[in-house]
């Protein structure tokens, strides 16, 4: 089993920035995807970001050029450095894991952008 817990979420004025943490625990294999999932009020859960744990990279074309994910392995954490947010940016977001056959989700954190 795989924990995940995200963190960072909040109210945020257009234009402004935030920094989302997934920390992961439990049974991690070394070889992975990791990703950021973004489901906004009333809409399905969309991908934001994914990386391996190698360190590529794959964005929605929503986020190319205002958000970057990254994680650092010997702390099994991923992060979503988001910025020019804009107010449909709000939603509650997900941090995902799959390794093998397993897929593992966090409980979500919610980003709000508005005045």
């Amino acid at each position: 089993q795989v924990q995940l817990v995200e963190s960072g979420g909040g109210l945020v004025q257009p234009g402004g920035s935030l920094r989302l943490s997934c920390a992961a625990s439990g049974s991690i294999f070394s070889i992975n995807v990791m990703g950021w999932y973004h489901q906004a009020p009333g809409k399905q859960r969309q991908m934001v970001a994914l990386i391996s744990n190698g360190g590529s990279t794959t964005y929605a074309d929503s986020v190319k050029g205002r958000h970057t994910i990254s994680r650092d392995n010997a702390k099994n954490t991923m992060y979503l450095q988001m910025s020019s947010l804009k107010p449909e940016d709000t939603g509650v977001y997900f941090c995902h894991l799959a390794q093998k056959t397993q897929q593992y989700w966090g409980q979500g954190t919610q980003v709000t952008v508005s005045l």
